[in-house]
């Protein structure tokens, strides 16, 4: 399987199965629709009448090499390394949400404002420390594990947090592993003290803005007074952005039907001095009025080409920003199960409520016919766990024959069940959008390697070795 696509004439044809990429003069790009299906000869009298007889012999042998050496039309050879009839499971990493309460009132927020459908409640101490030997005593043989502090907002619950770092610490130390820690905020309650707990901690932190003023403030109002938040939580996110030296962070966004024009958020976020970004698209049921619907694919489609031509241009200039999305390492990829299962939610990946429930991921939370059991108990509903486990993408009927399969995974199980009642059935603008921008990640590679020259195969990058 190939795909190919252009952007600013660049022409790019990605072999799926085994991750090379080329790029393509006119006549290789139209002969490689042919050569699987018409004869040696049948190729060349086909072309012969616009392109010189030589220069197609030579296409013809080039794209012949390339199939030899299984970096076009490649079979696919990792359908057989992953059944999903595995018994037990291995937990990686866990969501501990340690606020079900939040001071922000964002109205597209999966959690219903932070109450994931239930009360306002905060973590005890005790439930988090349970959930940290519950990772512990099933991460395996795994030495590294992690734990993502999240809400709602987890700094309403920051003492909680702070003896929940030296808690895990100390235990992980006692078994000779390591936990990395992440935490998620929207900034309002970050202060001096907390910076230099998170900094000293060495905690990765994703901070929340959504880019200009007006987008934020449309969507991200405070609890109580129903106003913006941008100006309260901009300068706090610019001085612990500061502090850390402008490192282990990113700064996360949504857009939604509102600001189809997000690149100029993402590059608001960029002139702001911020180098890691995310912008992500909202998913919401149809009938909100910010959702994203399928006639707005094709303007969203032209942003991310526009928003990529700007990232090229400011890393040329030295100005370079990391956006997550097209954050692509062609020559060492995901490793193998993650490009056939994706984040592992459900078996490996597993959010934790205050009450110690355990379930999928944070936004599975809440969910009626997904609690996988507690951290008191342990995991309770096996056949749920293996349901995540063989939720891989060869075994989703829209994913076998997708040319991004190996590197979404299958995409978000928990966006698939909302959309379409079944983690089988993958969110429909979710692929369309994940496929633009990795054809936009690629295309960036492929500017950054320098491969504007006129060449029919100029660079193979290969990262499914």
């Amino acid at each position: 399987m190939i795909h190919k696509f252009e952007i600013d004439g660049i022409k790019i044809v990605l072999d799926v199965n085994s991750g090379a990429v080329h790029v393509m003069d006119s006549l290789a790009w139209e002969v490689v629709d042919d050569f699987c299906v018409l004869s040696r000869e049948d190729i060349l009298n086909k072309y012969s009448q616009r392109y010189p007889r030589a220069e197609i012999e030579e296409v013809l042998d080039e794209i012949s090499g390339l199939r030899a050496d299984g970096l076009l039309f490649s079979d696919d050879r990792y359908e057989g390394e992953i059944t999903g009839k595995e018994s037990g499971f291995i937990v990686k990493a866990l969501c501990l949400n340690v606020s079900h309460d939040c001071n922000l009132r964002c109205r597209y927020c999966f959690a219903g404002s932070g109450r994931f459908g239930g009360a306002r409640s905060l973590m005890p101490l005790e439930t988090g420390q349970r959930a940290i030997d519950f990772l512990l005593e099933n991460c395996g043989g795994r030495r590294r594990c992690e734990i993502d502090f999240f809400g709602g907002e987890p700094l309403m619950n920051f003492e909680t947090v702070r003896s929940l770092v030296s808690y895990g610490r100390a235990r992980a130390e006692r078994r000779n592993k390591e936990i990395k820690f992440t935490l998620t905020t929207n900034a309002l309650l970050l202060n001096d003290e907390i910076t230099g707990f998170l900094n000293r901690e060495n905690i990765s932190v994703v901070l929340s803005l959504d880019g200009r003023p007006a987008v934020n403030d449309a969507m991200r109002v405070r609890a109580g007074t129903g106003q913006g938040s941008y100006n309260l939580v901009k300068p706090k996110i610019s001085a612990f952005i500061e502090s850390r030296n402008n490192e282990n962070y990113f700064v996360r966004g949504t857009f939604t039907r509102h600001n189809l024009d997000f690149s100029r958020d993402v590059l608001h976020l960029a002139d702001l001095g911020y180098r890691y970004i995310s912008v992500e698209p909202v998913v919401g049921p149809p009938s909100e009025e910010w959702a994203l619907k399928d006639e707005d694919l094709p303007e969203i489609f032209r942003e991310y080409e526009s928003l990529v031509r700007e990232y090229v241009r400011r890393t040329h200039e030295g100005r370079p920003f990391e956006f997550f999305h097209f954050n692509l390492d062609l020559n060492n990829g995901p490793c193998l199960p993650k490009r056939l299962a994706g984040c592992g939610a459900g078996h490996e990946y597993m959010a934790v409520t205050p009450e110690g429930d355990l379930y999928p991921c944070h936004q599975f939370v809440g969910m009626n016919g997904f609690k996988l059991g507690s951290v008191w108990e342990g995991v309770s509903d096996s056949a749920l766990v293996n349901r995540f486990r063989e939720a891989h993408i060869y075994n989703k009927e829209t994913c076998r024959n997708c040319w991004a399969k190996f590197h979404c995974g299958g995409g978000c199980h928990a966006n698939a069940q909302s959309a379409n009642g079944t983690i089988l059935k993958p969110y429909h603008i979710g692929c369309e959008l994940e496929k633009k921008r990795l054809e936009c990640a690629v295309y960036f590679q492929v500017l950054r390697a320098g491969t504007k020259e006129r060449e029919r195969t100029l660079t193979t990058y290969n990262d499914n070795q």
